[in-house]
């Protein structure tokens, strides 16, 4: 055996001992899910004070020291409150998605992530999805002068009007 064929062969000796076996954890590809909530999604609003579909985790509940309640509420596409007041007003942070949110005589404006809304105290008002996004909100909510008044469901004709 000439002197070449023994460098070969030593080169591809070490290059094979030297590389380590992959295994199965090796091969493994992190996997992140499409996109993270910041919270559980929680339960399936089953009540009909919502059109469409929705899910509500209740973070905080009011009790006699802290009266105010905070919910995440999740909206799929097209999903919305019923028109509604609350005897303090409201406060809405946009976690997610994009959606919209009327006031009883004002035009509809677009919440996207990020966003916050305080809604008036007994102001008639409604929010929730838009036709193309799931909504995430953080509703929280005083329940000092008592709770939420509900009233009647948002209509597809105002739910489907333009936005200024």
């Amino acid at each position: 055996m000439n002197y070449r064929a023994v460098w070969v062969l030593f080169l591809i000796g070490t290059m094979v001992l030297s590389c380590k076996k992959e295994t199965a954890k090796d091969l493994k590809k992190e996997v992140k899910p499409e996109s993270s909530l910041v919270f559980d999604k929680g339960e399936k609003i089953t009540n009909a004070n919502f059109v469409g579909n929705a899910w509500l985790e209740m973070l905080v509940h009011a009790d006699s020291i802290n009266r105010n309640s905070v919910g995440s509420v999740t909206f799929e596409p097209g999903a919305r409150t019923n028109w509604h007041t609350h005897p303090n007003g409201q406060i809405i942070l946009v976690i997610d998605g994009e959606g919209f949110y009327q006031e009883k005589g004002s035009p509809k404006k677009i919440l996207r992530k990020g966003e916050v809304v305080k809604c008036p105290a007994n102001t008639p008002h409604w929010h929730g999805a838009s036709t193309e996004q799931t909504f995430i909100q953080v509703a929280i909510t005083s329940r000092v002068a008592g709770p939420t008044v509900w009233l009647e469901p948002v209509t597809d004709e105002v739910y489907m009007e333009s936005v200024e």
